[in-house]
């Protein structure tokens, strides 16, 4: 038998055109959303600049949203990420901002974490941005699918279905501490910014729990707000309404991170005091401790976890929102209480479950810029 010797083929190796190392202008760049979608070792976000006259860690407004910054810093990344803080600026400057990274060579994406602004009351200037940001993006990415629906619809481009990440701390443990004959809610408005209706959450909040509490339920209800607000006269329509109710009325400076995570897994259910907006963080943040929301049926709160965990209720300023809170509410409580065994199981599912989606954010976030980054040059 002749055996025929095969010469060896050459090996050929196909250079990868995409980038191993990316280099982004993320804006902002110091934000927890932020650091958790580009977590990766291979992407490197450059520190947000200085705000001329701002506080240490300031980063609005935003200066790298800037079509001068951009030019003088071309060399320095390789794409222009926009999530948060265009409402500093005027439509011209954005566009001249996104113009300016197109022509340095950096693709741009766009998350759109807000179809409504919580920072404004009037949205005809996000609305208008959000019009120029799309159509510069070369990538778009969105929180839920009801929120890319809305982007098809409106502007006609895909978006990326990305789920919010993990808030809660990694490592951060519950404190010591059994169930309660006594249910805790709690509402918490912040420094009433636009987006949140304090005197309407609080008027359906007060209603609510004299319903249930003349239904026998034993409940400790309370209404947090910032000692510091943006709108005097909404803070003293809060007060008025929350005195001589069974409601507290608790007033205090901005939480530590783990003193408001401590605060929120004591509680039964979360009320969010929303009047207008899309998405939410402080849902989020809630989902990871186990805590049950109530949330008015505005954006597409209730399409974040679309586990029951999220129970939706009339908006505050229609009739019948006291009545319809009651029954929500009534429904959030019959979930996981806090301190309970089935509490600290669901806490636990759900960081390993934060795990497995913030893995697929990061990667999803990584290719997306590789890919852009090479098809741009």
């Amino acid at each position: 038998m002749v055996v025929h010797a095969v010469a060896a083929m050459p090996l050929v190796v196909l250079d990868d055109p995409r980038p191993s190392t990316v280099r982004a202008v993320c804006v902002p760049a110091d934000h927890p959303y932020v650091r958790a979608a580009t977590a990766d070792p291979s992407v490197v976000v450059l520190p947000d600049p200085p705000v001329p006259g701002g506080q240490p860690g300031q980063w609005w407004p935003p200066v790298a949203l800037d079509a001068a910054w951009i030019e003088a810093h071309r060399d320095e990344a390789d794409l222009l990420h926009v999530h948060f803080g265009t409402e500093s600026f005027g439509v011209g400057h954005l566009r001249a901002a996104l113009d300016a990274a197109h022509r340095v060579g950096w693709p741009v994406v766009v998350t759109v974490h807000d179809l409504e602004n919580p920072q404004l009351t009037d949205q005809d200037h996000h609305v208008a941005q959000l019009g120029v940001l799309l159509a510069a993006a070369d990538g778009v990415i969105t929180l839920t699918a009801g929120g890319a629906a809305a982007i098809a619809r409106r502007w006609g481009r895909r978006a990326a279905v990305v789920p919010h990440p993990r808030v809660l701390r990694t490592g951060w443990t519950p404190p010591a501490g059994g169930g309660r004959s006594v249910r805790r809610v709690a509402t918490h408005l912040k420094d009433l910014r636009p987006g949140v209706d304090g005197a309407g959450a609080v008027a359906a909040l007060v209603g609510a729990t004299r319903r249930l509490a003349g239904a026998g339920l034993d409940l400790e209800v309370e209404v947090h707000l910032r000692d510091r607000t943006r709108d005097d006269r909404a803070a003293a329509r809060v007060r008025d309404l929350c005195d001589g109710s069974s409601v507290t009325l608790v007033e205090h400076a901005r939480p530590s991170d783990d003193a408001l995570a401590e605060h929120l897994s004591g509680l039964d259910a979360c009320l969010l005091p929303y009047g207008h907006g899309t998405h939410s963080g402080w849902l989020e943040l809630c989902w990871d401790l186990g805590v049950p929301v109530v949330a008015p049926e505005i954006g597409h709160l209730s399409e974040q976890h679309p586990d029951g965990s999220v129970v939706t209720t009339t908006p505050f300023d229609r009739p019948g929102a006291a009545t319809d809170l009651a029954g929500a509410l009534g429904l959030a409580l019959d979930l996981p209480a806090a301190g309970s065994r089935e509490r600290d199981a669901l806490v636990r599912e759900r960081a390993h479950h934060r795990t497995r989606t913030d893995e697929a954010s990061v990667q999803h976030h990584r290719e997306l810029y590789r890919q852009l980054i090479a098809a741009r040059r």
